[in-house]
């Protein structure tokens, strides 16, 4: 008997105001039972776009093989709650640090929460094939201060990693609780994971003991497979958590879709949000699944948030633009639509940045 806990269990949904009696997209299956994406903004590439992307397109992501230059270029950074744990829960307000991918430590109203936790050396089943991070973790599981929740946006390799989920469990085991799109409870399960909620888009709950902080399972435009036979079979999501003071939206993996609006109408304004800006070349097979800088924009702006961290770069080279390209992108089209570069930053991998305490009630 699994120990996973029910996502539908004993709390009561927190009171949203007028804005909870907006149509909202839900999620949907297809005739065969599996997840799709209701969008038109929606398409997966087509068998030619495959084959033309995997064996006749041209590579330009170039990543250097000298470690001096990648040093140069993208420095891994000690975090600081390695340098100097005391220095933990010593601040105001938020605090990102970025781990690499889209692995962030946000730490708010009291509780540390990562996201899509990828500490391998390949994004794969097997750690000797598949994509090979050319930047590696700024720390280990064992370094990490103390986890009370993990969001998982989905059920990819580069988001959703056995040996990352297996370090993190045996470290905290049932005093963390994670939070997955429905599908994923029965593989935690298997993996030994005890503090399960599986929820579907719109759905919340919280952490034992900080039940004013609120973890809503927000849409996003993407699809799931890990094994040849489950394709769609468990649902993606994005990741709104809403405290008394804070607001914290994580992307996940998407595409854009008009839902990203209805996210900012409804809980919006965010105080941080982490939005993707890399794999997303050649556009006409990325497009559905993965956004570029400048709908990355478009997401901060839909979401109306107040600062946005860029995710989804750096990493992995998992697409054909060159490797420096998406942040030099996101700072052209911050320009054109005049926003202020500091607005949607980039970190260094291990790089914190704290965010500004703002003075409102998230029930108000």
């Amino acid at each position: 008997m699994r120990k996973s806990s029910s996502s539908r269990s004993s709390r009561k949904s927190f009171r949203l105001d007028y804005r909870l009696e907006e149509e909202v997209t839900k999620s949907c299956r297809d005739k065969h039972g599996r997840w799709t994406n209701p969008w038109p903004t929606w398409r997966f590439p087509s068998y030619s776009m495959l084959f033309r992307f995997l064996v006749l397109d041209k590579n330009h992501s170039n990543v250097p093989t000298s470690k001096e230059v990648l040093d140069s270029e993208l420095p891994v950074l000690e975090p600081y709650f390695v340098q100097n744990p005391e220095a933990l829960d010593s601040h105001a307000g938020m605090r990102v640090t970025w781990l690499g991918h889209a692995t962030v430590l946000v730490e708010m109203e009291g509780v540390n929460i990562l996201t899509d936790p990828i500490f391998s050396q390949r994004a794969s089943f097997l750690q000797f094939m598949g994509p090979k991070r050319y930047r590696g973790p700024p720390c280990t599981v064992e370094q990490l201060p103390r986890i009370d929740a993990v969001l998982i946006s989905h059920s990819h390799y580069d988001h959703l990693d056995a040996g990352s989920v297996a370090s993190l469990n045996t470290r905290f085991g049932g005093e963390l609780r994670w939070f997955v799109p429905l599908g994923l409870m029965d593989w935690l399960a298997k993996m030994g994971c005890e503090n399960v909620m599986e929820l579907d888009w719109w759905e919340e709950n919280c952490v034992p003991s900080h039940d004013n902080v609120t973890f809503v399972c927000t849409p996003s435009q993407h699809w799931s497979k890990r094994t040849a036979w489950d394709d769609n079979r468990s649902l993606w999501s994005s990741w709104s958590v809403l405290g008394p003071n804070h607001r914290f939206f994580f992307a996940g993996d998407t595409g854009y879709c008009p839902s990203f609006q209805e996210i900012g109408r409804r809980f919006g304004p965010f105080d941080l949000a982490a939005i993707p800006i890399g794999a997303y070349l050649p556009r006409d097979v990325m497009k559905g699944q993965h956004v570029d800088p400048e709908e990355a924009v478009q997401i901060h702006q839909d979401l109306q948030a107040k600062q946005s961290v860029a995710i989804h770069w750096g990493t992995f080279a998992l697409a054909y633009e060159y490797y420096l390209e998406p942040p030099v992108r996101l700072r052209e089209a911050l320009e054109q639509r005049g926003l202020k570069p500091e607005s949607f930053f980039t970190l260094h991998h291990g790089e914190s940045r704290l965010i500004a305490t703002q003075d409102r009630d998230v029930f108000d």
